[in-house]
């Protein structure tokens, strides 16, 4: 279901300038002190501090996310699941109109309803830290102190079940930090524990959801018992060759490749990636569903398909797909045959706003890992969200992915990348990289609620920032006329027509107070950047400019040779700009240069696959919220 609500309230309206949204403590009140709160529940339950604090971090970084849960159903700083707060969904590939394979030389691809989620063992911890503490399910899922105790009993109990010394130091509880997991795998298990005790090596320090100063002081010297792990009697990982770091939990869960008679074929295409095409794309989704149904999917021969799916609670990682071969994913062909796709499980905003650190760190261990294997550059450039990805035409603008949407932390991944945004340019700059604190920055948004979608969204941290056609808070929101070809963009959680997301790049539209403009999709569009609290900081980098004597230059969604590329035999795939206008006067930042390619890949019989490539230059900009092609002969680049 996706709402849709042209109007908001005045009291949303202050919401929208992107400046800070913290919850307020009630007058008179002292701020919970979580990091006593931890200390409390080691000593009531004999469970190290350190390990306590390693498995809260690597769960919620020691957040409670004001008692919403998870995309994976898992509530508080200890991630306690609950069962009962799954989300019934489809699975993203089934909604809308989008064709996730996005090759119009072939006719649509609508992939079915996915199966309803079965709630295991993993998605009742919360149930059984009711029974260790007698605290109430509504407790343990709103109250930290509460939560953090349920946590606390667990490891408490699962130390017991194995026999381990209650008395011992924090590497005696790696078996019960395994068991913590929820994996139903001793890689999967082991994967997890050797990253608590990563963490608990390490140290941390952040400032958590409540204000206050969270720490976990390093412990350096900590041995892992991992002859604890043997005891957990889990099952061995799927045989497969897998493309993954070692240090990783990967196991091999192949998309079947099948003939299904009449022309039609199963679930992606056979390719030689990348000695025939450049991977140039890493594309990021979230499933809309949860991780058992989402495999379920992958595995049927009619239905489509990505490289890998990671699972929420424990960030296991099942690929499906070789990287050599072309997945069926991102809903833009010439994307897809020159992309991985990861889909994280989760829900873009029912269900849950935030994704589990488990999650985040090994999706960017993976992506690390494939970028270098490939020469991918870590920019938002090249490591897309789906709702990056542009239509193939204009007709299929309308119907383009929103995943993983405005909760999904693009600064704090990209940190795990070893890649950090930040400020590269001077006051005197002509581009500015968005680049707003996601905790603080909580704009309004509204249809996170299924059964009520006109009703706002509880505020949460949040990537993105809306777009003004003028310099304050009330004025409309700037027009996507491909998404809304006769309306406004909404206010949904759901549409992006007028958001700019951390990490992207835009040529400056200039400065008026605490407003600034950038150039997006053929107009100006501001954004409230208050010095006190910046939202977006100066960026260097090489923008485009329509040629001089040119009133307009056409954009476009795929980067296709030019007709005389194609031989004989191979149908020609037209040059089809989108609806967008890019006129002179505007300058919007380029991200890559390519060359027009296409891969011919429209039969079961891999062998009479041809890539077509031409000789037709490509720069690719940053339009809107997605990226988009102009011909290099249509534009002047320049340095910002």
């Amino acid at each position: 279901m996706r709402p849709h609500r042209k109007g908001v309230t005045a009291v949303a309206v202050a919401a929208l300038t992107g400046l800070a949204l913290l919850s307020p403590t009630p007058a008179g009140a002292a701020p919970p002190d979580r990091q006593r709160l931890f200390t409390e529940a080691a000593a009531k339950y004999g469970v190290p501090e350190s390990v306590l604090l390693g498995v809260s971090y690597l769960e919620s970084r020691w957040d409670a996310n004001a008692g919403r849960p998870s995309t994976s159903a898992g509530f508080g700083p200890m991630h306690l699941t609950d069962a009962a707060a799954l989300t019934t969904a489809r699975q993203h590939h089934s909604t809308g109109t989008e064709d996730p394979r996005g090759d119009t030389a072939r006719p649509a691809k609508t992939p079915a309803a996915s199966p309803p989620p079965v709630a295991g063992p993993s998605l009742r911890t919360l149930e059984r830290a009711a029974e260790l503490t007698g605290a109430s399910r509504e407790s343990l899922r709103a109250d930290p102190a509460a939560n953090i105790m349920g946590g606390a009993a667990l490891l408490a109990d699962y130390q017991r079940q194995l026999g381990a010394p209650a008395d011992g130091g924090p590497g005696d509880w790696y078996g019960a930090v395994a068991r913590y997991s929820g994996a139903a795998d001793a890689a999967a298990a082991r994967s997890f524990a050797d990253e608590v005790y990563s963490v608990i090596a390490e140290g941390a320090e952040r400032v958590v959801d409540s204000g206050e100063r969270v720490r976990l002081p390093a412990v350096p010297g900590v041995r892992p018992a991992r002859r604890w792990l043997d005891r957990l009697g889990l099952r061995k990982p799927r045989p497969g060759q897998v493309d993954c770091p070692r240090s990783l939990s990967c196991e091999w869960i192949p998309a079947p490749y099948q003939d299904l008679g009449a022309g039609d074929y199963g679930n992606h295409d056979i390719s030689d990636r990348p000695k025939n095409q450049k991977i140039e794309y890493i594309v990021i989704h979230d499933t809309e569903t949860l991780y058992d149904p989402t495999l379920r999917l992958v595995q049927d021969p009619a239905y489509v398909s990505w490289h890998y799916t990671l699972r929420s609670q424990d960030g296991h990682i099942a690929q499906h797909v070789r990287t050599k071969d072309a997945a069926w994913h991102a809903g833009n062909w010439y994307v897809n045959a020159k992309s991985i796709g990861l889909e994280h499980e989760g829900f873009l905003a029912q269900g849950g706003a935030w994704y589990t650190e488990a999650m985040y760190r090994t999706s960017a261990k993976l992506v690390r890992h494939l970028a270098k294997e490939y020469g991918i550059p870590l920019d938002r450039a090249h490591i897309l969200g789906h709702d990056n990805v542009p239509g193939t035409t204009p007709a299929t603008v309308r119907g383009m992915h929103e995943d993983p949407g405005p909760y999904w932390d693009w600064a704090h991944y990209f940190d795990l990348l070893g890649a950090p945004l930040h400020r590269s340019g001077g006051p005197r700059g002509q581009s500015v990289v968005i680049l707003p604190d996601y905790q603080r920055n909580q704009p309004y948004y509204y249809g996170c609620d299924a059964e009520n979608p006109d009703a706002a969204c509880p505020p949460h941290g949040s990537s993105s920032v809306w777009l003004h056609t003028e310099p304050r808070a009330d004025a409309p929101l700037v027009a996507d006329i491909g998404k809304h070809p006769t309306g406004e963009s909404l206010y949904s959680v759901y549409d992006h027509s007028a958001r700019a997301s951390t990490g992207q790049r835009y040529a400056l539209a200039g400065h008026e107070g605490e407003w600034t403009a950038i150039w997006y999709l053929g107009q100006k569009a501001w954004f409230h950047n208050p010095p006190a609290n910046p939202v977006a900081v100066p960026s260097r980098g090489l923008v485009v400019t329509p040629k001089p004597g040119r009133a307009t230059v056409p954009v476009y969604g795929r980067a296709y040779p030019e007709p005389e590329a194609y031989p004989a035999g191979v149908p020609v795939q037209e040059l089809v700009p989108l609806q967008y206008t890019f006129p002179a006067g505007q300058r919007y930042t380029l991200g890559l240069t390519a060359y027009g390619e296409y891969y011919r890949a429209v039969t079961f019989d891999a062998s009479r696959h041809v890539v077509v490539r031409g000789k037709l230059k490509y720069y690719q900009i940053q339009f809107g919220h997605r990226v988009m092609f102009v011909k290099a002969d249509d534009v002047t680049v320049s340095f910002s």
